[in-house]
This record gives C-alpha cells, sequence and structure tokens, in this order.
C-alpha cells in the first residue's frame, strides 16, 4: 500500500506547491493566510452573539444583586382634626420583615439564573467554535480541490494537445480530439465551480469572523484527518455537553422558583413605631408602636406553587429528551465518521491507485498506438473521479469530527 501512497501524496503536494508558487508570484502583497487557530479567536473575541451572551450574564448578576435587597421603610404622617387646636399628630415608622426564607429563596433563584447564563455563553463559545472550524475546514477542502482540478485541468488538456497531435499525424479521427476537448471543458467547469465553492466558504468565514476583508485564503493540511475520541472520553464529554447543562440548570432554576412560590405562603410582618402628639397645653407625645400580619385566609398561593412544581417537572423530562437525543446524535456522528474514515481507507488502497495504474498505461498503449482515445479517457475520467471522491470522503471525516465536537462542546470549554 505504501508503494501507491508515497506518489500519491507527493502529487497532492506538488499540486499544492505550484498553487501557491503562482499565488505568489501574482500576488506578492497578499494578506498571510488565516490558521484555524486564529479564526477562531477572531470570532471569540468579536462576535455579536457572544457579546449578546455575555450581556445576558451580567443581566442576571444584576438581578441578583436586587435579589438580597432588603426592603425598604416606610414613613407615615396622620393628623387627625384639621382645627389648630384639636390637632393630633401621628408621625409612623413602618419596617416589614419577610420571613419564611423568602429573601434566601430569591437569592438561590438568581444565582441559578446566573448559572444558566454562563452555560447558555458556553453553549454558544462551543457552537460559534465548531461552526467556524466548520467553515475554516471547508475553505481548506475548498482550497484542495481547485489545487486538484487546476491538476486535472493540467492532465486533460495535455491529453487534449496528444490528441490534437495525432489527428494532425492522421493516426485518429478527428472526432476523438472533439471528445479530448469535451472531456478539458468537463474539467474546467469542475474547477470553476470549485473556486465558486472556494468563495462561498471563505464568505462565511469572514462573516463568522466578523471580517469583511482579509481572508483571501487558509492555513493548514487539509488531508490530516482528526480521530475520533474513546467512547470513554465521549462519556465524560457528554455529561458536561453544553445542551444537557442546560437542560439541568433549567431545572435547578425552576425549583429554585418552586422554592420562592413556598415562602410565600409564609406571611410577612410589619413593624411600627413612631409618635403621636396633641397640640392640647401640656400634653406630652405618645409612643405608638405595632405590628400588622396579613392572614393568609383566602390567598394562600397554592396555585403558584402547583404551577412551579410542574414546570420543575416538565424541564425535567425535557432534560431526559435532551439527553436521549444527545447520545443518538453522538452515535450517529461516530457512525458517519467511522464510514467515512473507511471510505478514505478504501480510496487510498485500492481505488486511487487501481485507477492511477490503469491512467499510466491507457495514456502509454494510447500514445503507442495500442489504444484508442475511448479507452484513455475513460481511463481518465475515472482518476478524476476518484480523485474527487478521496476529497469528498476526506471532507465528511471533518464534518463528523466538526459535529462531534459541536454537540459536546470543546474538550477545554473554555478558551
Amino acid at each position: 500500500m505504501c508503494r501507491f501512497l508515497v506518489p500519491l501524496a507527493f502529487a497532492l503536494t506538488a499540486f499544492s506547491g505550484a498553487s501557491v508558487l503562482a499565488q505568489t508570484v501574482g500576488a506578492a502583497a497578499a494578506p498571510a493566510p488565516l490558521t484555524l487557530a486564529a479564526a477562531v479567536q477572531l470570532a471569540l473575541d468579536r462576535h455579536p452573539d457572544l457579546s449578546a451572551a455575555r450581556r445576558e450574564v451580567d443581566a442576571t448578576e444584576g438581578a441578583r444583586t436586587q435579589a438580597g435587597a432588603i426592603q425598604n421603610p416606610s414613613l407615615s404622617v396622620e393628623a387627625e382634626d384639621l382645627r389648630r387646636d384639636n390637632r393630633t399628630t401621628t408621625v409612623m415608622l413602618s419596617q416589614p420583615f419577610e420571613l419564611g426564607g423568602k429573601r434566601a429563596a430569591r437569592i438561590a433563584a438568581a444565582e441559578r439564573a446566573t448559572e444558566l447564563a454562563r452555560a447558555q455563553l458556553d453553549g454558544k463559545q462551543a457552537e460559534l467554535r465548531a461552526s467556524v472550524t466548520a467553515a475554516f475546514l471547508a475553505s481548506l477542502i475548498a482550497q484542495e480541490r481547485v489545487r486538484l482540478a487546476q491538476a486535472s485541468l493540467d492532465l486533460a488538456r495535455s491529453g487534449s494537445q496528444a490528441t490534437g497531435k495525432r489527428v494532425v499525424s492522421g493516426k485518429v479521427s478527428p472526432v476523438e480530439e472533439t471528445r479530448a476537448k469535451l472531456a478539458e471543458a468537463n474539467v474546467r467547469l469542475e474547477l470553476i465551480q470549485a473556486q465558486g465553492e472556494l468563495q462561498a466558504s471563505l464568505h462565511e468565514l469572514r462573516a463568522l469572523t466578523t471580517r469583511s476583508t482579509g481572508i483571501d485564503a487558509v492555513d493548514g493540511n487539509a488531508l490530516a484527518l482528526p480521530a475520533m475520541p474513546a467512547q470513554e472520553a465521549i462519556e465524560q464529554r457528554i455529561t458536561d455537553a453544553p445542551a444537557l447543562r442546560q437542560a439541568r440548570l433549567e431545572v435547578r432554576r425552576l425549583g429554585a422558583l418552586a422554592d420562592v412560590e413556598s415562602a410565600r405562603r409564609v406571611p410577612d410582618i410589619t413593624v411600627n413605631a413612631g409618635f403621636k402628639r396633641t397640640q392640647d397645653p401640656g400634653a406630652r407625645n405618645q409612643a405608638v408602636v405595632g405590628i400588622s400580619i396579613p392572614l393568609p385566609v383566602f390567598d394562600t398561593n397554592r396555585g403558584a406553587i402547583v404551577e412551579a412544581l410542574r414546570r420543575q417537572d416538565k424541564a425535567e423530562d425535557e432534560a431526559r429528551a435532551v439527553e436521549l437525543r444527545l447520545r443518538a446524535d453522538v452515535a450517529a456522528t461516530r457512525q458517519r465518521h467511522a464510514t467515512a474514515l473507511a471510505e478514505v481507507a478504501a480510496v487510498q488502497t485500492d481505488i486511487l491507485p487501481g485507477a492511477q495504474s490503469a491512467f499510466d498505461a491507457a495514456s502509454k498503449g494510447f500514445e503507442a498506438g495500442k489504444f484508442d482515445y475511448l479507452e484513455a479517457l475513460d481511463a481518465q475520467r475515472s482518476l478524476l473521479q476518484a480523485r474527487a471522491q478521496y476529497l469528498r470522503s476526506v471532507a465528511e471525516v471533518h464534518r463528523a469530527a466538526t459535529d462531534l465536537d459541536r454537540l459536546l462542546g470543546a474538550p477545554h470549554s473554555n478558551p
């Protein structure tokens, strides 16, 4: 297998080197190609979705501060009988006191909301990182496809030129030259499509990194295949997956809100203290104290408690559903990755070497006059199709690995 893979690697490297040399000669001042790490960092630093998520975290922290605030006292002044000589003035200061752990329950609910907002921020970071990686790898594969299409065009052009020479010498029919030029035109069309695909991928990458210009090429090895993590590592990452973390934190938040509603069943008290003053000569100020307690006769907050508990139950069901979907999606992604790897191995070991050998034999036979051009053309078409299949399989391996990171988050969640 090695004697087939080494020539293939040399050929792909030669295609890449020729393209890079042409770009360097044509545009000496072109910006340096963007690396994956730089692209991800640009997106994490500048994308508005993350800025919005960070502001939500700040907002929940403000809500946490407000939840811990103690209720303000109130000052009241009452005057009885507006006639000056008979007037009685009462000044009262009232301070409500919360009972039943309401303040602690509010603080706990606000803290759960902050944890959820931070988990949502982590989830958006993982989603953005996966999207940037997918766009970057799509651009990388598109670049490789452009280089391969250019090399295939050179191959088809040399075939049509050889056919033209044989037509001039009278060795083959002009019909075969027409077929050769048609094959060359088809490969040229593939090059145009590959260039369009590259530009579309670069546009998406610019949008994700919030850079409208300056990204004309990406730097990386498209043929380096990412490995799938072991099952034990995946199980550990499933428990900390962004979607599952958010679902479980939502259960805790709704549980804290249920505690808030339960605490509201206990009535609060209000303590009043002040003085009363009359206008009678020689009268002294009289101290006034009091306490007021609402009587929970008609409203016991029962409906709100039931609502909060049922919403918590619903969130628990949804969290279990999220875990089931997550495990199913991870299993499907692992299978896609394994299938794509098997396709890459099959193309590398069997299809590409066989197609290359058949093309070499057909080309030599055609030049020696032993084969007609249809046989050489079929061999050329098979070789080009094998190369295209190889890149498609490589791209699918990259997509599966990226989708797994999208589902589970990056191995290290914080950038």
